[in-house]
């Protein structure tokens, strides 16, 4: 599986060189693309996607969301899968992605890491199958983090919305007054150098479920983008997520 990384220069861009250079999940790092001019002695590595390698498998894009539009221009010109791994899109570049979806096979999540897609459906079916049970979600980040809470923790929030309709988030607990039964309680840590966690405690009177996901390093990011790369070079034209890569 050849790989071209979008934005080969940045943190996130070299930890996939690294794991694709390893082989993981069949992975060969064949090119780069990187604005800010970045040069690999090992690959090719285009300032633009004028000038980019088109004989490879799959892009994997980590590099920002200003770049979306040259990105799916190159993607859809050359009929190559992408692996989206940016945030912060506009309206107007969301619209974009969703109709190159309609012409390559594009996969797009808020989030790569695989413990975090199977956190998810977990939290889920448990809020389901315990319609009575409270739920309250903590996350701790290190203390460089800007937002509060962060947006895994937010994703997880409403994706248990999902299955509990009426439900309202409820950030932070402060003041006085009784827990209502329809809150999703949300609570952010930041210290030290915590990479990430987020704990799930889904609970009653006469028992407690924990379901809790701990980032070791962002290199889990990586990983779980090479897996969707592997994944979405099989699949046709359309728009794929964490969850299309689970129920497979």
């Amino acid at each position: 599986m050849r790989i071209l990384v979008s934005g080969l220069g940045g943190h996130m861009g070299q930890e996939v060189a690294l794991l694709a250079r390893e082989g993981f999940r069949g992975a060969e790092l064949t090119a780069g693309v990187d604005f800010l001019g970045y040069q690999d002695p090992s690959v090719p590595c285009a300032s633009s996607f004028d000038d980019a390698e088109t004989d490879v498998d799959v892009v994997v894009d980590f590099s920002h969301h200003s770049c979306t539009k040259e990105l799916l221009d190159f993607c859809v010109k050359n009929s190559l899968p992408l692996v989206l791994a940016t945030t912060g899109q506009t309206e107007e570049e969301l619209a974009a992605i969703h109709e190159a979806a309609k012409k390559i096979p594009l996969f797009f999540a808020a989030n790569y890491s695989m413990g975090i897609a199977i956190l998810t459906e977990l939290a889920q079916w448990v809020a389901s199958a315990m319609p009575e049970a409270e739920i309250e979600i903590i996350e701790k980040h290190h203390d460089r983090k800007v937002d509060a809470p962060s947006g895994t923790a937010l994703a997880l929030a409403e994706a248990i919305r999902e299955v509990r309709p009426g439900a309202e988030l409820h950030r932070g607990r402060d003041g006085y007054g009784k827990r209502t039964k329809t809150e999703i309680g949300l609570h952010a840590i930041r210290m030290g150098n915590i990479v990430g966690e987020h704990e799930i405690m889904i609970g009653t009177p006469n028992q407690t479920i924990t379901l809790k996901h701990e980032a070791h390093s962002r290199a889990l990011f990586a990983e779980g983008a090479l897996a969707a790369a592997e994944f979405v070079r099989k699949q046709g034209p359309g728009l794929y997520d964490m969850k299309s890569l689970l129920a497979r």
